[in-house]
């Protein structure tokens, strides 16, 4: 039952290294039927998603992940992943708390991003 866990730590930690050194190389781990929604604006797609990361207006990130939570989420095998952490954009210090959501469903032996929902998280005022 563990397995998920396992799977969900590789993904997670597989995802924002390539996020934080090439945006594009993620998209071998999306699916045409993929949908991200980043910061309430949804696309869907592999080329759509990745044009969207490419756009966001930064070139060096760095995600530093608090936690991270893992759940079986169908019986085929789907795996609900949700992740808090804080990112440094560029030269910025004051880090930036976010929250990111992804459901990850099996693919051919391996598994690929079904749903991908990204947050930053502001302070309460």
């Amino acid at each position: 039952m563990a397995d998920f866990e396992n799977i969900a730590k590789q993904f997670v930690e597989f995802y924002y290294k390539s996020f934080d050194s090439d945006r594009t190389s993620l998209a071998a781990l999306y699916g045409q039927d993929s949908m991200l929604t980043f910061e309430a604006a949804p696309c869907q797609g592999v080329a759509s998603i990745i044009q969207k990361l490419k756009d966001l207006p930064f070139e060096q990130v760095q995600h530093q992940v608090s936690t991270l939570d893992a759940q079986p989420s169908n019986a085929q095998g789907g795996i609900l992943v949700i992740v808090t952490g804080v990112l440094l954009v560029e030269e910025e210090k004051r880090p930036m708390s976010y929250s990111q959501t992804f459901q990850l469903l099996p693919r051919e032996g391996s598994y690929y991003v079904f749903n991908d929902i990204f947050r930053l998280v502001y302070p309460a005022a």
